[in-house]
Order: C-alpha cells, then sequence, then structure tokens
C-alpha cells in the first residue's frame, strides 16, 4: 500500500510516498516473483522492486529501462549479453537498456528500475 501524506495548510500532496514492501501483492515477472512499489504513483522518476529469483526466469532486456540490481540474500549468477557473472549478498549491477539479462539461483534482490517500470518494455529473443 503506498501513503500519501497531505500538507493540511493547502492540501497538496506531500513531498514523499511510503511503500511497505511487504504489505504488497506478489506477482509474477520474468526473474519470479515482485513486489513493486512507486509503479503508480504518476510522477515518480524510478520504481523499487522486492524481487525473489526463480528457477525460471527468462532472459529479457528492456528498451529504455535502466536497472540497478541489488543482491539482497543469497547466490547465484546474472547472465548479461551471454556472459555469466557470480554475485552474492552486496553485489550491485547497472543493467542498460538493450543488455540481455536474466538472474539464475536462490536469491532475493532489490531493483531500481529508471525511469520507473513499464510492463510494456520487457522485451524476449
Amino acid at each position: 500500500m503506498t501513503d500519501s501524506f497531505a500538507d493540511n495548510k493547502t492540501g497538496n500532496r506531500a513531498g514523499y510516498e511510503v511503500v511497505h514492501l511487504d504489505d504488497l501483492q506478489p506477482t509474477r515477472c520474468p526473474c519470479g516473483t515482485t513486489r513493486r512499489a512507486f509503479t503508480g504513483v504518476a510522477d515518480a522518476p524510478a520504481s523499487l522492486h522486492r524481487v525473489t529469483i526463480d528457477c525460471e526466469a527468462k532472459t529479457h532486456y528492456h528498451k529504455t529501462l535502466t536497472e540497478v540490481y541489488y543482491i539482497l540474500e543469497g547466490e547465484g549468477h546474472m547472465e548479461l549479453d551471454g556472459e555469466r557473472v557470480p554475485v552474492r549478498p552486496g553485489s550491485s549491477i547497472l543493467i542498460r537498456p538493450g543488455c540481455r539479462h536474466r538472474a539464475a539461483g536462490d536469491m532475493t534482490i532489490l531493483n531500481l528500475s529508471i525511469p520507473k517500470f513499464d510492463p510494456d518494455d520487457e522485451w524476449f529473443d
């Protein structure tokens, strides 16, 4: 759930949004299961996703999104334009538009999407 707090004097929305990721419904994505924050906020410049990677993760790419993955838990590897890169908690990966990517392993990640996630910008070969 997103909480927007109003300025009591003006009635305008405050300069921030609060999301409790564990309150969001999980949805399927090419990487596994995700909880996406700020995708419904019209003026949000980015979105944040907590993703549980599963063995069915599919290689995909984005034409406009830049993603930053941060590994929270577990170990595995990222497939980045055909190269396997080992990752562990604390690893961070910048994925530019056009880079074909897939996470593999038993992991939980945070994914920052810039601009905010657009489901029409998921592409598969």
